[in-house]
């Protein structure tokens, strides 16, 4: 089957440049020889080591920008904490002549479905904890943020926002950038499972579907730092309230003490000590007179 989307090469971002992997993914997939890429290329496989590791966001980030360089039309990121189902793409591809950018649903580690916030307060900058689960008979729930497990984007959605921002490293990357992508276009997420996350995540379970996850004290950290540049973002655009974005700062440390006290009260002074640090930090990115957003590339 010809796929609109996604469908013609998977390119690898490996943030420890592991022995043997490039070897064992190329030999997986093989060539094409009817399909050549922007440069010439047949692989259906790109490996791309990164001299440092530079976190998700920085995979992200070079994942699509060499993606964008071999020509690619669309991108269907992930990581390796989740598998693609056997009939994902045909039902992505199912949307690809109605939105620029899509987001699928996504199987739990425990085979039940896992709720996804797809709303954005741009007044808080937070996700909305309102945003209602399901979809109530309508075809389709219109979002402002994406998730990189599993966002499907269009060429045309990087050329007009840019690529991705490594400087995030982890955490609330993907969200900015369906922000941004909301600014040209409408996202979309989809009710058809694509994914299953394969990784098993302790957490809290908070009503009928939500739940708060463990996470780590270097997770913790980036929480509170990125939304320095989250600032920054909406203040380009027009979005930024000193005084309510500072609400959403202090519902976002309420909401990590929180997730100590329930989930991870061993490291709650590790923890809480990592949240102050990277708020620090946010008040220097906020300062900073040298910074930029990223470009677009058109």
């Amino acid at each position: 089957m010809a796929h609109h989307c996604c469908g013609q090469r998977k390119l690898f971002c490996d943030s420890l440049a592991c022995v043997g992997v490039s070897e064992t993914v190329k030999t997986t997939w093989g060539e094409t020889t009817d399909d050549p890429d922007a440069h010439g290329g047949t692989n259906r496989v790109c490996y791309v080591p990164m001299e440092q590791n530079t976190g998700g966001s920085g995979g992200f980030s070079e994942g699509v920008r060499v993606g964008y360089e071999l020509g690619a039309e669309w991108f269907w990121v992930m990581d390796d904490d989740v598998a693609v189902l056997p009939d994902g793409l045909d039902k992505l591809d199912a949307w690809s002549d109605k939105a620029e950018v899509i987001q699928g649903q996504r199987y739990d580690f425990d085979g039940g479905p896992f709720f996804w916030q797809y709303r954005f307060s741009t007044a808080l900058g937070i996700y909305n904890p309102l945003a209602k689960a399901g979809f109530d008979g309508v075809p389709y729930r219109e979002c402002n943020v994406m998730c990189f497990e599993g966002a499907c984007f269009k060429r045309s959605v990087v050329q007009k926002i840019g690529l991705p921002d490594a400087r995030f490293f982890i955490y609330w990357d993907d969200a900015l950038y369906g922000y941004l992508a909301s600014k040209v276009t409408q996202p979309i997420l989809i009710p058809d499972f694509v994914l299953s996350r394969c990784r098993e995540v302790p957490g809290q379970s908070i009503g009928s579907v939500r739940q708060l996850n463990s996470t780590s004290d270097m997770t913790r950290y980036y929480i509170t730092r990125n939304r320095g540049y989250i600032a920054r973002y909406f203040q380009v655009h027009g979005d930024y309230n000193p005084v309510l974005f500072g609400v959403g700062t202090a519902l976002t440390f309420a909401k990590e003490i929180i997730r100590l006290i329930l989930v991870d009260r061993a490291h709650f002074s590790s923890g809480l000590s990592r949240l102050i640090k990277g708020w620090k930090d946010a008040r220097l990115i906020y300062k900073d007179a040298t910074w930029r957003p990223q470009p677009p590339l058109d």
